[in-house]
């Protein structure tokens, strides 16, 4: 929680709607309810259209859109290793199952992640002393275990998650240290054995486009189909960051289809430096556009997955310092522009707000013979906002002086404010408010305030 007194005022800044013409820019429309839903704008493509999901989270709002919006679901955590077997020989399916079952219940497919990882292991395997045998034994029982507990149930499994580095040469890990290469084919073979119409993906990041470590994925992939190992599709995670989408997406996607696999977007999140502003978002919106439409533009990518739909959801923030806002959702849930990229590029089309719909009301706090403190709060009913910025003409020379709750610039009687990077949000019938101190002398009118 931040304070909303001791944020200090930036070349100028400062916070408001106060006008004599105050316009809130509607960055990205809210009220999309009566929208096509992510889902079925998808299917009308041919493609699913996913989430990563946190199953303690799919109840209330988080619930709803999840349900709403995503035709499948992937449990962010709760099917690693090191969640379902935190001890050995002790399990723990309760979320996992939880997600399954909300995946049941709203007609959704279940995309597992994933089986075989370096990273988030439970401590009993990776400080244990193993021999290739006894590593063996445990990686094709874990498989079995796992798939065999939800056959039927899974659409498809990142059955071995991250084996390159990033020149393409294989990472050192538990796994490649003590089986050799071969543990991929192996886990592929388990897999298919645990659940022959499950399908099975080696998924990988910074793969996106042709690059070394991509090319490297891509000759493994033609080595599996060649010795007729059980390999049904590659996983490009595509967490990418603002304004760098590689040029080469759709011609990677289009290589790996021409082996005869699948290719998902399995994590597409895109980061951006903070606070987030109006350009950014932007960019953003046009940056999930265009991996959308390299997906559409392929027949065998069949599956789009975001990594976390909003922003409280997201791991970006505590991974990458000073970036964040990397998902289609913002953190009170209403769509931001970057979900109107994919929809488009998916081709529906977005329903402007209603005129009105959100409104900005003034009024003075309290005041002195040299300064005030002014107040604004900002509501809508019927839309909602994702980002806002309030413009306004002092009347009679007023200067900001302090501003909490927004960024705001002065130029001569003209104030330009935009929110800050928690409370970009006005939900549809919730409303922000912020504050700001100013001089003035002689008079103190009260602006008209107008909202567009």
């Amino acid at each position: 929680m931040r304070s909303t007194r001791t944020r200090s005022l930036r070349t100028g800044l400062s916070l408001a709607a106060l006008v004599s013409g105050l316009a809130l820019l509607f960055t990205a429309p809210a009220a999309h309810a009566a929208d096509t839903p992510l889902r079925d704008l998808g299917a009308a493509k041919g493609k699913v259209v996913g989430t990563a999901v946190t199953g303690s989270k799919l109840t209330g709002t988080y619930g709803d859109i999840a349900g709403a919006q995503f035709g499948s679901l992937t449990p962010g955590n709760a099917m690693k290793w090191g969640s379902v077997e935190p001890t050995q020989g002790g399990f723990n399916w309760t979320e996992a199952d939880q997600i399954v079952a909300f995946a049941q219940a709203h007609g959704q497919q279940v995309r597992g992640h994933t089986l075989v990882w370096h990273s988030q292991n439970p401590s009993w395997l990776t400080n244990g002393s193993w021999t290739s045998a006894q590593l063996t034994t445990l990686l094709q029982n874990h498989i079995t275990t796992e798939v065999g507990r939800y056959q039927g149930k899974i659409a498809a499994w990142d059955v071995v998650n991250e084996p390159f580095n990033e020149d393409g040469t294989y990472r050192s890990t538990l796994w490649y240290n003590g089986l050799g290469a071969d543990y991929i084919a192996n886990a592929l073979t388990w897999a298919r054995a645990a659940d022959p119409a499950a399908r099975l993906y080696i998924n990988d990041y910074n793969v996106e486009g042709v690059n070394a470590k991509s090319t490297a994925l891509y000759n493994l992939v033609r080595s599996l189909k060649e010795r007729g190992v059980p390999i049904d599709g590659v996983g490009l995670q595509a967490h990418l960051v603002l304004g760098q989408v590689p040029s080469t997406l759709q011609q990677n996607i289009q290589r790996f289809a021409d082996l005869g696999v699948d290719v998902a977007i399995t994590e597409l999140d895109i980061r951006m430096a903070l606070p987030a502003d109006s350009a950014e978002l932007a960019q953003q919106k046009a940056d999930y556009k265009a991996v959308t439409a390299a997906c559409v533009a392929v027949a065998r990518c069949v599956n789009l997955t975001v990594w976390g739909f909003t922003d409280s959801d997201s791991w970006v923030d505590s991974t990458f310092p000073g970036y964040g806002a990397a998902t289609p959702y913002d953190a009170n849930y209403a769509p931001k522009p970057a979900y109107y990229g994919i929809a488009e590029a998916l081709g529906g089309t977005t329903t402007p707000p209603p005129a009105g719909a959100c409104t900005a009301a003034y009024s003075v706090g309290s005041q002195w013979n040299t300064g005030f403190t002014g107040n604004v709060t900002i509501s809508c009913s019927g839309a909602a906002l994702s980002s806002w910025r309030a413009t306004w003409t002092f009347g009679a020379g007023q200067q900001i002086t302090q501003a909490w709750n927004a960024g705001c610039t002065q130029s001569g009687a003209v104030v330009s404010c935009v929110n800050a990077t928690y409370n970009g949000s006005v939900p549809d019938g919730g409303s922000v408010s912020f504050g700001f101190n100013a001089s003035w002398s002689g008079s103190n009118p009260v602006p008209t305030v107008t909202v567009s």
